[in-house]
């Protein structure tokens, strides 16, 4: 049974590849812009480049778009994609710039969107609502990105949200409703405040101080951060999601990038529950290959519910195979006890994406995870969780994103409390929407 499975895995993950670019935590979903390589920019200045303005008789951007190149078509700056047509003939897709709400004004932006989600069944990785429309995440930002290029400067960053997956990103290390944990709406919905915090540069270093998001791994709770609606084992339940404290960034060079700094635990609001260090390394060793190494060890929980004290780390090594094609592997490691010196969680994992990206509108991806729970997650079980899951990415405009995915898990051991049913396998389909402003 083992074997036909990994036959079905290889003969998949064969059939559907990917690229993305992605920076450690990244905030959005950057995809290759194959305008910029035609010469049209896309209503973008391109530095020391003259702009080149889309036209039948140059004969730019041709090729994807259904309606050629009349104004009321789709088109270089208009937002809208190209339809299906930038599939079909794998012509490009001229997105534009994205509309935003709220605009930037004297260095402070602001902006969000919107996450609804439907999934057929349960996965207690965020989507743990089946056979419902949802809403994932209305969420808002306001940002001061710090420049240094001509010395000092101070910003900052507040986020919130609403949805089904703020009671999974709100400071639950203490359960004492501090901060934003008692912050809920009914059984599943709820509000979360996971960012404020204030940065302060100069030339390469920044330091950032407050209430943040984590550095380790390579999913993220931003629905704009991801390439597919589900979530990894690994980033559910080996991975801190927010931390409180200060870190520091320092670009060593162009190819290196150094993380250092405090923080008091995991997943806690202002107020002490632990004393660890969070740090890592980023290197770009050659123009297409990027390894980053985060970890996080001292005491992660500190209060009358919990202690846990140990280690953990994430490397992720980030290869573009082609100017389409992206292979990420990441693999964690995770070894805690509690006050007694007995093992808290032990967990170890390996992730693989393989994204292929079409042009600007589409995008194709495969997941797969092999999930080693030793103890601790997963209602304590000793297990191996495997996961397969192929995506797309269809933006049919700048501020819409549709991700499709279908996923199959299944569980060697006991599987009580995994899957839907305690089932040992499940195939999973679900779907989801973004817009953002």
């Amino acid at each position: 049974m083992r074997i036909s499975k990994l036959a079905m895995l290889a003969m998949m993950a064969c059939g559907v590849n990917a690229g993305i670019n992605s920076d450690i935590r990244a905030n959005e979903i950057n995809l290759v812009s194959h305008c910029a390589e035609k010469g049209c920019d896309c209503g973008e200045p391109v530095c020391g480049c003259e702009p080149v303005a889309p036209t039948c008789d140059t004969g730019i951007c041709d090729g994807g778009c259904d309606g050629g190149c009349d104004s009321a078509g789709c088109g270089c700056g208009s937002g809208s994609g190209c339809g299906i047509g930038s599939i079909l003939t794998g012509g490009d897709c001229c997105l534009g710039d994205p509309w935003t709400l709220f605009g930037e004004h004297n260095g402070w932006s602001a902006g969000g969107w919107i996450q609804m989600g439907y999934h057929s069944d349960a996965l207690p990785l965020f989507n743990s609502r089946p056979d419902e429309l949802q809403l994932h995440q209305a969420w808002l930002y306001a940002e001061k990105a710090i420049d240094t290029s001509c010395g000092f400067d101070i910003g900052g960053r507040i986020d919130y949200l609403y949805g089904t997956d703020s009671q999974d990103t709100q400071a639950f290390g203490i359960d004492n409703d501090h901060w934003d944990n008692g912050w809920d709406h009914g059984p599943d919905y709820g509000h979360a405040m996971p960012q404020l915090y204030m940065e302060a540069g100069y030339g390469d270093l920044s330091v950032k101080v407050g209430h943040f998001y984590t550095i380790i791994g390579w999913e993220v709770v931003q629905a704009t951060g991801n390439f597919f609606y589900s979530h990894a084992y690994t980033m559910y339940n080996s991975e801190p999601f927010t931390h409180t404290g200060a870190l520091a960034t320092y670009n060593v060079n162009d190819n290196v990038t150094a993380y250092g700094g405090y923080v008091m635990g995991w997943d806690s609001g202002f107020e002490d529950n632990g004393d660890a260090f969070l740090g890592g390394l980023s290197v770009g060793l050659t123009d297409d290959l990027t390894v980053t190494y985060a970890t996080v060890g001292g005491v992660f929980a500190n209060n009358q519910n919990a202690y846990e004290q140990g280690y953990m780390h994430s490397i992720v090594a980030d290869l573009a195979l082609s100017d389409n094609l992206q292979y990420i592997f990441q693999s964690d490691v995770l070894d805690t006890e509690d006050r007694a010196g007995a093992t808290a969680r032990e967990t170890f994992d390996i992730n693989q994406y393989l994204i292929y990206t079409i042009n600007d509108c589409w995008s194709y991806g495969t997941r797969f995870e092999w999930y080693d729970a030793k103890a601790g997650v997963l209602d304590g079980n000793d297990v191996d969780v495997y996961a397969l899951t192929a995506g797309v990415n269809y933006k049919p405009h700048a501020n819409v994103t549709v991700r499709p995915e279908i996923r199959y898990d299944w569980v060697e051991g006991n599987p009580s409390g995994i899957l839907e049913n305690n089932d040992d396998e499940q195939w999973t389909f679900g779907v989801d929407s973004i817009f953002t402003f």
